[in-house]
């Protein structure tokens, strides 16, 4: 018995994690759960939270860089978040199949200067049979915004349950 734990690569001397339920195949209810938790993980800002929720493997597309790895992911989130100040998201499920589940979001942040932008895009999420997410695929667009025309007004962190979504916000 040992011999066969030896060769199963999440016995072979690395630390198996614990899975991240909801697991695939993801239903409705069970994909709503899984970017209702991705869109609070990332509204915490921390890029090493956010990235316990990829495989060590991960792939990404993020616009046009390509990040591969759970520490890549991690050193791109801080990078991210020193720049986009002020962070606030909200994602809506668009489908979902199997292990994979598609989202359309969007999120407003200013820079240094307080010019303020709204980012819209879609991903494409790909999970492992642990709730794991190994492919991520990202296209997004910025767009300049007035102060005055921010929607996203919560307080930092987790959007209240009472806050419009993006259907109810007309975006």
């Amino acid at each position: 018995m040992e011999r066969i734990e030896a060769m199963l690569p999440e016995t072979a001397g690395l630390p198996v994690e614990a899975p991240r339920p909801p697991l695939p195949p993801f239903s409705v209810t069970t994909a709503v759960q899984k970017v209702r938790m991705a869109e609070d993980a990332w509204n915490t800002r921390d890029p090493q939270r956010v990235a316990l929720a990829y495989t060590e493997d991960s792939q990404w597309r993020n616009r046009a860089e390509f990040i591969a790895g759970r520490d890549a992911i991690r050193q791109f989130l801080m990078r991210k978040w020193s720049r986009e100040l002020d962070y606030r998201l909200i994602k809506e499920l668009w489908v979902c199949h199997g292990n994979r589940i598609a989202v359309r979001f969007a999120y407003e942040w200013h820079d240094e200067a307080g010019h303020w932008f709204r980012a819209y895009g879609n991903e494409n999420w790909e999970f492992d049979d642990h709730g794991f997410m190994r492919r991520r695929i990202a296209s997004i667009n910025d767009l300049p915004i007035k102060e005055t025309e921010r929607k996203f007004r919560w307080p930092l962190g987790r959007r209240p349950d009472d806050h419009p979504g993006l259907s109810e916000l007309g975006l």
